[in-house]
């Protein structure tokens, strides 16, 4: 299946989805260390980001989130992609920077955990 969605942040990745319905917030939310989702009760909780599709609603929480998705990053383990529903400028943000391809506009009820995703010029393709 094919979706197109609006680019937040221009690139090619491909990987495995990792996806919740629930919104992420980057800073205090995920290790920068180790990109394991730490924030406690998320449905997402114990699970590294590391070289994921990561799929969620949209982003929630402080600004330095933006910082925290570059520090992932710059210390190789940041998701492949982004995918969201409603991409805020925290998110957003943090993609541009980080160099991570982020597209929005996106149902994201069509991707389940473990499906592989590729994006592509606002593309998304999903294999079950």
């Amino acid at each position: 299946m094919e979706v197109k969605g609006r680019i937040i942040s221009k690139g090619v990745a491909e990987g495995e989805a990792l996806t919740t319905n629930m919104p992420i917030s980057f800073y205090g939310g995920v290790d920068p260390e180790t990109s394991e989702i730490i924030e406690k009760g998320h449905e997402l909780q114990g699970k590294q980001i590391k070289g994921k599709i990561l799929v969620f609603p949209n982003g929630k929480g402080s600004t330095v989130g933006s910082y925290t998705l570059y520090r992932l990053k710059k210390g190789g383990v940041a998701p492949a992609g982004i995918i969201n529903s409603d991409c805020e400028t925290v998110v957003a943000v943090g993609a541009i920077i980080s160099e991570i391809p982020c597209v929005d506009e996106i149902d994201i009820s069509k991707i389940e955990t473990g499906d592989t995703v590729r994006i592509e010029n606002g593309v998304v393709k999903i294999e079950t």
